[in-house]
């Protein structure tokens, strides 16, 4: 019934399934190894994409912090974390994305002005975090997959998960 000819195309019956390396389904990156990294590469891109289409508002000086950090929570960090519950987060991923949302934050909170130099300056890591006080993009994807989790657990064992793609 099953038979892989030589040029990597899966036959059954009479379809014919070309092999793909990587291809999109429902919106997820699936590749030829399992490995989420196009799938990632693809969010924080998109994500991107939204950060400059909202740029003008969060250079704005008339628009206090408040609201831009609610339109980065809101939107940009749904678009990076969107089924975010099935990923497995290397240390390169954990970097892209720490990098990513803190050249998010820097254009948010902007520069500030150091009295003892005597000249502006960008925040650093720890004072982004310690002036925005709400959980990482890694923390909030430890929590999605927590939550996932707990989602499965408490299943019957027929069911399948609301969200299962494969």
């Amino acid at each position: 019934m099953l038979k892989e000819n030589k040029i990597g195309h899966l036959k059954i019956k009479n379809y014919k399934f070309e092999r793909m390396e990587k291809f999109k389904y429902l919106v997820v990156m699936l590749s030829e190894d399992n490995s989420n990294q196009i799938h990632l590469q693809e969010r924080i891109k998109n994500a991107n994409k939204t950060y400059f289409m909202v740029q003008k508002v969060f250079k704005s000086q008339n628009i206090s912090k408040e609201p831009k950090l609610r339109l980065k929570n809101t939107v940009i960090d749904k678009m990076v974390t969107y089924v975010s519950e099935t990923w497995t987060v290397t240390k390169r991923d954990r970097k892209q994305l720490n990098i990513f949302e803190r050249k998010v934050y820097r254009r948010i909170l902007g520069p500030v002005y150091d009295s003892e130099k005597e000249n502006w300056r960008i925040l650093t890591s720890k004072e982004i975090y310690a002036s925005v006080k709400k959980p990482t993009i890694i923390e909030t994807v430890k929590l999605n997959r927590l939550r996932w989790f707990g989602h499965v657990q408490r299943m019957g064992k027929i069911e399948f998960p609301k969200g299962y793609y494969i």
